[in-house]
C-alpha cells in the first residue's frame, strides 16, 4: 500500500513493506519524484515503483525511516519562485 498525505510544506510518503529488511530497501529521490525498490530475502520477491509528482521537492532534505514494516519518507516541497505578471497580446 502506498499513500501520500501532505501538508503545505512537506510531502509525506508511506509505503507498506512488511517482510522486507531495512538493508534491502533502495530509495532514490529526484526533484519531482522518487524510485523505491525492495526485496524479500526469504521469497526472492522484488517490489519496485517509480512515482512522479507535479510539484518540485528538495531531495537533499528528505528524511526516511523504516518502522514495523512501513517506510516513512518526508520531503519538503521546493519553495515556489516569485510570480511575474505576463502581458497578453
Amino acid at each position: 500500500m502506498f499513500s501520500c498525505p501532505d501538508d503545505e510544506e512537506n510531502l509525506d510518503i508511506e509505503i507498506d513493506m512488511f517482510g522486507v529488511k531495512k538493508e534491502n530497501i533502495e530509495l532514490k529521490i529526484v526533484g519531482d519524484g522518487f524510485f523505491v525498490r525492495a526485496k524479500r530475502e526469504e521469497t526472492g520477491v522484488e517490489y519496485a515503483g517509480t512515482y512522479k509528482f507535479c510539484c518540485g521537492f528538495v531531495p537533499e532534505k528528505a528524511v526516511a525511516r523504516y518502522v514495523d514494516g512501513n517506510l516513512y519518507v518526508k520531503v519538503p516541497y521546493r519553495e515556489s519562485t516569485e510570480t511575474v505578471d505576463v502581458e497578453i497580446q
